[in-house]
């Protein structure tokens, strides 16, 4: 069995799609379980419903479901007209849609938006996604069975960052996927994203968590390999949007995959590569618009080269530098300080330490005050806004002899606040000014991957 993940852009439209069922053809052989996100767009309007529902806003919640309701039912007609199948799946996704408005009429009334409900608006995206696919896949002649993702994907209660609970879905997942080959069906559709908690109530992985979904999936059935379709060539060298000239990488180890999603780049959520890690499943990313291109390998690490593969970054960040004469020769300190990050769900990406101040970078300024609050009890606090990480990553790049000397150097012009070099080897952080970000990542990407070979 092969896990095959198709994001919005690769099921944005009736051609898109009609682009993925050829796709997913060329793969019947190997079983294919397909995992789809959301049409383009459509979860960022069911968080507008879901905001809108909240602050009382009911006319405008409801012209929005009723846009995406035609949106659908317009996908349908253009995908199954002619089929008698059309009726079904219209029927199907009026059910999604009438639960869907009957949510918004109970946070109007109830005027409280708790994250179970929220949790429950923001998934019908891939829930209607799936119904329209997999019934486009049947008419096709790819008989295909629907699966809900909520009856084996098993997270915590956490309902809009759900963990999920890995012996629980390694032991729900196979017996419901192999049911389904094993009545007849030569492909087997289910929704990412989403999932639900030991008690059935709905959960969602957080935002992009369709990667991970599928990652779980394959984790579970042990997949002889999961292909995440996107819209680029595989993994890059750097952001295309804001870097020239970038080039896909074509194989990296998923320790190196693990840094990039960690330290920004767009192709991958951040926990997807952990489960595939788990059953050593090597994980592709392909380009459904180009389906020539062999895309990005992602392998065990014994298995690739050393050297620079990668430059991400984070835009936009926050910079504590954390003083207190009270951390000289007393132990405990640094406890105490990560203790009032974790109470507040904080997580700390870089940190950097002396005998009396911590310097650390957080990405989510959403409980700051309190975080500073309870910091300034124990030591001064002094918090840096409009800040940039720009993160060097490769197999073992702290080996590039030359590279440090080198960056230093072109950062002559640039304020640099830290210098971090992860523990793993495979990662060189920098934290400079927000204004400079996008002229420093061009000038490194120059300099790694046109001008030099490292």
């Amino acid at each position: 069995m092969i896990v095959m993940k198709f994001g919005g852009t690769s099921v944005a439209n009736a051609e898109a799609i009609k682009r993925t069922i050829e796709i997913i053809r060329s793969r019947l052989d190997k079983k294919p379980i397909v995992v789809v996100s959301a049409l383009s767009k459509v979860t960022d309007a069911l968080y507008k419903i879901s905001d809108s529902a909240k602050y009382g806003e009911q006319t405008m919640a409801i012209e929005i479901i009723d846009k995406l309701r035609v949106r659908h039912a317009e996908l349908v007609d253009e995908l199954l007209g002619g089929c008698a199948c059309k009726d079904e799946a219209l029927k199907a996704l009026n059910i999604e849609f009438d639960e869907l408005q009957k949510l918004v009429e109970a946070v109007i009334v109830l005027g409280e938006l708790t994250p179970r409900i929220k949790a429950r608006i923001i998934s019908k995206g891939e829930l209607l996604s799936s119904i329209v696919i997999g019934h486009a896949l049947t008419k096709s002649g790819i008989a295909t069975c629907r699966l809900d993702a909520r009856r084996f994907i098993v997270t915590n209660d956490e309902y809009l960052q759900a963990r999920p609970i890995i012996a629980e879905i390694e032991s729900h997942t196979p017996a419901e996927i192999e049911s389904a080959f094993n009545s007849g069906c030569k492909a087997v559709i289910t929704q990412g994203f989403i999932g639900a908690t030991s008690a059935g109530e709905t959960s969602v992985l957080g935002r992009g968590g369709s990667d991970y979904s599928a990652s779980l999936i394959g984790m579970a059935v042990s997949a002889s390999a999961i292909e995440i379709w996107t819209d680029v060539d595989g993994v890059k060298t750097a952001d295309p949007r804001r870097v020239a000239n970038t080039q896909s990488i074509s194989r990296i180890s998923f320790e190196e995959a693990a840094e990039m999603a960690h330290f920004g780049a767009k192709v991958l959520h951040p926990l997807t590569i952990e489960p595939a890690v788990m059953k050593n499943i090597p994980v592709y990313v392909l380009n459904s618009l180009n389906q020539e291109n062999s895309g990005t390998e992602i392998v065990n690490y014994d298995d690739v080269e050393d050297g620079v593969k990668s430059i991400s970054f984070k835009e936009e960040i926050v910079l504590m530098n954390i003083f207190s004469p009270h951390m000289i020769n007393i132990s405990g300190f640094l406890m105490k300080v990560f203790d009032i990050f974790a109470k507040n769900k904080v997580s700390v990406d870089l940190i950097s330490t002396s005998e009396a101040n911590i310097s650390l970078t957080i990405d989510n300024a959403g409980s700051l005050d309190a975080v500073c609050a309870s910091l300034s009890e124990i030591a001064e606090v002094r918090v840096l806004n409009d800040k940039s990480q720009l993160s060097i990553i490769g197999k073992n790049v702290v080996k590039q002899r030359s590279l440090i000397s080198w960056a230093v150097t072109s950062l002559k012009n640039t304020n640099v606040y830290m210098i971090s070099q992860a523990a793993s080897s495979d990662n060189i952080s920098f934290v400079i000014d927000r204004n400079r970000l996008d002229e420093v990542l061009q000038e490194f990407h120059n300099y790694l991957f046109e001008y030099k070979s490292l």
